[in-house]
């Protein structure tokens, strides 16, 4: 009877279950990452410290990705995933044993929350991959739509919860609700059916050593020129991105007298305006022609920006922000649907995992030039009396802030640009028709590799994501 109803768990059901369970888990995993910054900042008073904390928290999930990707289309996806989340959680119960007996030292902190971020690098690959073999096609954008809102549901809850939760049950309690959640996350996964997914020449071609199979990815790209343009595009928009994320706090902190209150106010909308973004997506599914929504998504991101650069108070930056982040949504939900579709099931993982390497290298980049860029040009020039100031005070003010508020808008600028150049490139424009859809067995088809029982009829095929 209990082999029955799971085997009829199948399509959007099925995902919709393990979705609350990674849901549930995100919540608890964001609000133990806000929690462990308040804490380590109330134990040395030094903003330092939490920043080496995203460092850790960033850099082995970067490194990890091409590997974790290639063995993510060895194995067992659905394996995968439940492993990703097992020793995640065993992180977070080292860490609660160490609070247990009073032992934990900084460098815990940053070995554990190293750690975490190499077992997270194999979650990306094997959820998103997972997906095409579970939903089909036309529910793509929906899908990847509901990852987006899971992502930043977690980020408008984490800080409320934990603002509340600490002073009542302290780290100690946060951090045993976080590995409650990562059961949640496995109780799901255990009692849905994910396929495997079956064996394309696609596949068959990029099999060989671990070595070979983790550059397969990149190669992927380099073999497709009008995927490789799309993702050149958002290499070029994340940079930008990344620049304005890096700045948007010292900027209104800067601009405000050091209030607080005023920039958890403009985090909080901007962070709704993915939420409402994610559950617009959910809804509607986007638009038809995917790459509208990626492009156009991409233009009003930066749109969005520049509101926010030219902003000089509380009601303008919410606004910018909240335009950003609904269209990050857009953007994404378009673009994971559109390499879901273009890229044979079984290699997804290894090319889904290149595209995230690509994707992430930018914000390191931003790291490294956004401080220099702003304190040594930007805020200097644009003081009263500077050497921009004259220029393009009118634009967006002048004193502490304005420097920075400039670069903002300098990177919307090219943020806007590089899109709409991309619409002039027939390559880039009509990729959905360059790049034919790679079917693949829809998830509640028995392949060869893996029989599912099933007895709930047939669905429609879902093609191959990447």
């Amino acid at each position: 009877m209990t082999s029955s109803r799971t085997s009829r768990l199948t399509g959007m059901p099925a995902f919709s279950v393990i979705w609350i369970g990674q849901f549930v888990s995100l919540i608890g995993s964001s609000l133990f990452r806000f929690a462990i910054g308040i804490w380590l900042y109330q134990e040395t008073g030094l903003a330092t410290t939490f920043t080496t904390m995203i460092f850790f928290n960033n850099i082995p999930r970067i490194i990890l990705s091409p590997f974790a990707g290639a063995l993510v289309d060895r194995l067992n996806r659905k394996l995968m995933m439940m492993v990703s989340d097992f020793a995640t959680g065993l992180t977070t119960l080292i860490l609660f044993a160490l609070l247990q007996v009073g032992s934990v030292e900084i460098w815990h902190i940053y070995l554990l929350t190293a750690l975490s971020s190499a077992f997270e690098a194999f979650q990306f690959p094997a959820y998103s991959s997972a997906i095409t073999m579970m939903v089909e096609k036309k529910h793509f954008a929906r899908t990847s739509a509901m990852l987006a809102l899971a992502d930043d549901g977690s980020l408008v809850l984490a800080p409320i919860l934990a603002a509340s939760l600490i002073g009542i049950i302290g780290l100690n309690g946060i951090v045993l609700i976080d590995m409650l959640t990562f059961a949640v996350a496995i109780g799901t996964l255990l009692i849905v059916p994910i396929p495997q997914p079956p064996q394309s020449e696609t596949g068959k071609r990029a099999k060989g050593s671990l070595w070979k199979e983790v550059g397969y990815g990149f190669r992927f790209m380099l073999e497709n020129p009008s995927l490789l343009g799309l993702q050149v595009n958002f290499l070029f928009v994340n940079l930008m991105q990344g620049l304005s994320i890096i700045l948007r706090t010292p900027m209104v902190l800067a601009r405000t007298g050091n209030d607080e209150i005023v920039l958890g106010i403009v985090a909080s909308i901007m962070a709704a305006g993915g939420v409402v973004g994610g559950l617009v997506m959910s809804i509607w599914g986007g638009p038809k022609r995917r790459i509208n929504g990626v492009l156009g998504g991409l233009i009003m991101i930066s749109v969005g920006r520049a509101i926010f650069g030219l902003g000089q108070e509380v009601m303008i930056w919410s606004i910018g922000g909240f335009v950003v982040y609904f269209f990050v949504a857009l953007s994404n939900a378009s673009n994971q649907a559109l390499w879901q579709a273009k890229t044979p099931a079984d290699v997804q993982g290894k090319v889904f995992a290149a595209r995230r390497v690509t994707g992430q290298l930018t914000y390191p980049i931003a790291v490294l030039i956004a401080g220099p860029l702003s304190d040594r040009l930007f805020e200097p020039a644009m003081m009263e009396g500077g050497s921009l100031a004259s220029l393009f005070g009118g634009l967006v003010g002048t004193g502490p802030g304005a420097g920075m508020s400039l670069l903002i808008v300098l990177t919307a600028v090219i943020g806007i640009t590089v899109p709409i150049a991309s619409y002039a490139i027939p390559n880039l424009r009509n990729v959905e028709d360059i790049v034919p859809d790679i079917e693949a067995v829809a998830a509640d088809t028995p392949t060869p590799a893996e029989p599912v029982e099933d007895d709930s009829g047939t669905q429609e095929p879902a093609p191959s994501p990447a």
